[in-house]
């Protein structure tokens, strides 16, 4: 049973050391690199080629050289949104000129729980009737970011000892 448990442990171990030897190479499709340094909190985010910055506001203490990460999640809700309708739109060949989405956010907290709603206001621009626009709208709730976050979500982190 014990001997069970340290080889458990050493398969984890030498997968947390294969982790920690990736480099930006081999990221795969859905993994990006997140590294931040002694500037506060200039963060860059790699995937590939592609690179973005992500930061905090001067009032807290960053150095606003890119959206803060609460900004960043908005912005993939609308972009998976907006690129899901301009796919189907571009499927059925209608003509849709622009799409445009503005989301927010609210946290309600109570004792037992905290809810964050995300709200996407719509517009979609081009020679629609009132029942293409629903069908794009409808078909836009589906995107697979709003699906992902709509599900429970696990997120599990490990320490990585690069020491080792």
């Amino acid at each position: 049973m014990e001997n069970d448990k340290v080889n458990k442990d050493e398969t984890t171990l030498d997968k947390n050391k294969a982790e920690a030897n990736k480099t930006e190479d081999t990221i795969g499709l859905n993994e990006v690199l997140v590294s931040i340094g002694e500037e506060n909190y200039t963060t860059n985010i790699q995937y590939g080629d592609l690179s973005l910055i992500a930061d905090e506001p001067l009032e807290l203490g960053g150095q606003n050289k890119g959206m803060a990460p609460s900004q960043l999640l908005l912005s993939s809700v609308g972009a998976c949104k907006a690129i899901t309708m301009r796919m189907y739109a571009n499927r059925k060949k209608w003509k849709v000129n622009r799409i445009d989405i503005k989301i927010s956010s609210e946290v309600q907290k109570s004792e037992q729980q905290q809810t964050t709603f995300i709200r996407c206001n719509i517009f979609i621009d081009g020679d629609l009737d009132e029942e293409q626009k629903r069908r794009i709208y409808m078909i836009g709730e589906k995107c697979p970011v709003q699906k992902m976050l709509q599900n429970p979500i696990v997120v599990e982190s490990n320490l990585i000892d690069t020491n080792s």
